[in-house]
């Protein structure tokens, strides 16, 4: 009884270390002295896409890619005339073949073991194809922020230079401002309100660049120690906040460019007859990118009933229509709706944005479209204080006329009317 007890345990013990073998999760490969495949598991099947059968008996090299076979042999016969045990992830990248002869990277370890006289090595085999994508991937994002951050700072140098070359531009059209007041003696009236604009505009000016670049340079710095993978999160928070420093730069430059032009009378309309289809789809288009810098939850609605053909300048009314819904997206709060409304009245193109904002008291309305000017709830909100003035401008040139209705937190409607009975 004590010899069948012993056997049991003996059956029992062997049952599990085959189990162990067959069921483990990592490939598991015998070969004996001479390369010849003795055993193999179930991974290792499933790794290589062999069968049991089909592995018994054949050397070991039937699954080594053919480039490498002939090394391969050397190093076998090497590890079995000095036969020691090798960890895993230890030496050179290797790769294994499959018996559709697809190559795939794998990590091995060797150990060895004697039996009667007889050496035997067991590979232990993972298929690292999962790791090796996302090692990629890693190199190829950290290529990417490198790009990016490099782009970053010549953009900046850049910014840097148009900021100088404006600030020169500035300096001179304020001296020859000051030559021409001495030499026309204005009167003090007129001297005083000069003297008011230059000091709004260059104060105005030297303010809206640097916050915007305080911050390009402060998210750049910081981008540079945000290195490891799951980083990405806030690598991304300081790009967009780059983006929006950019763009509110872009904004102001654009506003004093759009001003210069108009005082110069370098803007000049230039009414056509379109098709309204055409009118409305490039109108789309230009709401479907104002969308893009609309404050979370903000949604822009368009609606339009109007005739077949519409007569007006496109560029124009899109410069109107954008700096209307920056007003809109600016002033008003997340998860808000802007409405645009498109209608043909009394032979007139009428074009309303509408918001929900914080609106424009009655003080306030009288002075709106004056150059620099900023309402009293606006302040802490970025902006040049030119925009309306430019709309207001723009609407001259069309020949239209403008109307206001707001009221203090209760949102603002800026209402269009551009006459169709123009001949271009």
């Amino acid at each position: 009884m004590d010899i069948e007890k012993e056997n049991n345990k003996i059956n029992t013990t062997l049952e599990q270390f085959e189990a162990l073998f067959r069921y483990s999760t990592i490939g598991i490969i015998i070969t004996d002295s001479l390369g010849s495949i003795i055993n193999v598991n179930n991974m290792a099947e499933t790794e290589f896409g062999f069968t049991k059968d089909e592995l018994i008996g054949e050397k070991i090299e039937i699954l080594i890619p053919d480039q490498y076979k002939s090394k391969h042999e050397t190093h076998r016969d090497n590890f079995y005339q000095h036969p020691h045990n090798r960890s895993m992830g230890t030496g050179r990248d290797l790769y294994a073949k499959k018996k559709d002869g697809k190559m795939f990277p794998v990590e091995i370890s060797l150990s060895h073991y004697t039996i009667d006289s007889k050496l035997y090595a067991i590979a232990f085999i993972i298929d690292i194809t999962v790791r090796k994508g996302n090692e990629q991937m890693m190199l190829s994002q950290k290529i990417e922020l490198e790009k990016n951050t490099l782009e970053i700072q010549l953009l900046n140098t850049d910014l840097e230079k148009k900021i100088d070359d404006r600030t020169k531009m500035l300096k001179e059209t304020l001296y020859e401002l000051e030559t021409s007041r001495q030499e026309l003696n204005k009167a003090f009236i007129h001297e005083k309100e000069l003297g008011d604009l230059k000091s709004r505009f260059v104060t105005m000016a030297s303010h809206e660049f640097r916050t915007p670049l305080s911050t390009i340079l402060s998210s750049v710095s910081l981008l540079g120690k945000y290195t490891l993978t799951d980083e990405q999160d806030k690598r991304d928070k300081h790009i967009g906040r780059i983006k929006e420093a950019v763009q509110n730069m872009k904004n102001i430059l654009e506003d004093f460019l759009s001003l210069g032009k108009l005082e110069e009378g370098s803007v000049k309309a230039k009414i056509e007859t379109m098709n309204t289809g055409d009118f409305i789809f490039e109108l789309k288009n230009t709401i479907t990118d104002m969308q893009q810098i609309c404050r979370q939850g903000q949604t822009i609605q368009l609606t339009h009933e109007l005739p077949v053909q519409t007569t007006t300048d496109i560029n124009l009314f899109k410069n109107i229509l954008i700096n209307l819904l920056s007003n809109a997206i600016k002033f008003s709060p997340e998860n808000s709706v802007i409405h645009i409304n498109l209608l043909s009245k009394e032979n007139n193109l009428m074009l309303s944005v509408k918001d929900n904002g914080i609106g424009i008291s009655k003080e306030d309305q009288t002075h709106l479209f004056e150059r620099f000017f900023r309402a009293k709830n606006a302040t802490n909100v970025q902006g040049t204080g030119l925009g309306l003035h430019i709309i207001g401008k723009y609407v001259e040139l069309l020949d239209g006329k403008i109307e206001l209705q707001s009221q203090l937190d209760k949102g603002t409607e800026f209402i269009i009317f551009l006459p169709q009975n123009i001949s271009n």
